[in-house]
């Protein structure tokens, strides 16, 4: 797999380079939006890990040009600028994910991962959990052949859970991909969301699919 580190810090683009490459990445670095523009015209990534404040181009422009240009590499924003608004500028503008700074390197690996997952899933139109089936086409969730009824928020979230498999996703990140950010900040309605998904899609079967990772948010995978 070879990504783009797209980081003016030197330091910390040289750090992130050689753990990347100890966990089996092959990693090209860029230190501004304009030779990361210039590399990426030239080379296929299967991932850009990309800072926003960057000098000549910065993060938020390079990505909106990127996508303008119908280049759908996953995209996955580094940031310090940690309000409500700059996460949805960098998602409307086409990111598939976002790492505010600072963040443990253990994170990054796993947020690669979910987005290298992702794109591998992206053409599956059926995605599956043990015994439960989420079809995409038609939004259509069973477990053990029994059709599921969800809320179109249900579903979205269910949906995420499921491309992001064995990985933990944190409360603010399901909450991203399934409101219009009307407000500023976050309530518990992804935890009654869980809830009720938890009704619909748990109860009465002995593998819970569903999981609270306290303080961190929640997975789906088989509770063995």
């Amino acid at each position: 797999m070879k990504l783009l580190i797209v980081e003016d810090q030197n330091e910390l683009r040289s750090i992130l380079k050689k753990r990347l490459n100890d966990a089996g990445y092959v990693l090209d670095d860029a230190a501004d939006g304009e030779t990361a523009l210039d590399m990426i015209e030239f080379t296929e990534y299967d991932a850009i890990i990309l800072d926003v404040m960057i000098p000549k181009l910065n993060g938020f422009q390079l990505l909106k040009n990127l996508r303008e240009q119908n280049n759908q590499t996953p995209v996955l924003l580094l940031t310090a600028r940690d309000s409500v608004q700059d996460r949805v500028l960098g998602l409307d503008l086409g990111a598939d994910d976002y790492l505010v700074k600072p963040f443990a390197f253990e994170e990054l690996l796993a947020r690669i991962r979910s987005l290298l997952r992702r794109k591998d899933t992206e053409i599956q139109s059926v995605l599956t959990l043990d015994d439960l089936v989420l079809n995409r086409t038609i939004k259509e969730v069973k477990r053990n052949d029994t059709i599921i009824r969800l809320t179109k928020k249900e579903y979205m979230i269910l949906e995420y859970l499921m491309l992001n498999k064995e990985v933990v996703v944190s409360r603010e990140r399901l909450e991203t991909i399934s409101t219009n950010f009307d407000y500023e900040g976050y309530s518990n309605v992804i935890d009654v969301y869980i809830r009720f998904l938890r009704k619909k899609i748990d109860e009465g079967y002995d593998k819970k699919l569903i999981h609270t990772i306290r303080g961190f948010g929640y997975v789906m995978k088989v509770d063995e």
